[in-house]
């Protein structure tokens, strides 16, 4: 379970979401911040078959709004990877990629 889980947090790191909580909890939170693009993420995601529980204010400060991803010990390597790949595809639509080290990567393509 463990490693399912810190295989899946590394992989939204590398995809540019700011994820929160401890390495190899079975529980990834991926923060949102905008709370209009919370609806939109979670329909995305249950268009692609992909389970999330959505938590917003007022269980969390207005703009720490985030997704919560319940890992478990019977995801293959497969499952994670399909759920990466379309996390990655929602986070492109509703440009929720955040993270320093991508930002920088695609200005460079830009140059």
């Amino acid at each position: 379970l463990a490693l399912n889980s810190k295989y899946f947090a590394k992989g939204l790191r590398k995809l540019g979401f700011m994820i929160l909580g401890d390495p190899g909890s079975p529980i990834v939170p991926l923060l949102l911040f905008n709370p209009a693009k919370m609806p939109a993420f979670s329909r995305e995601c249950l268009k692609r078959n992909i389970a999330v529980v959505v938590v917003s204010y007022p269980a969390t400060p207005i703009i720490a709004g985030r997704v919560r991803f319940c890992i478990s010990a019977s995801h293959t390597r497969e499952d994670l990877d399909y759920a990466l790949e379309q996390i990655s595809d929602i986070g492109d639509l509703l440009m929720l990629k955040f993270h320093k080290d991508v930002i920088n990567q695609d200005t460079k393509k830009l140059k």
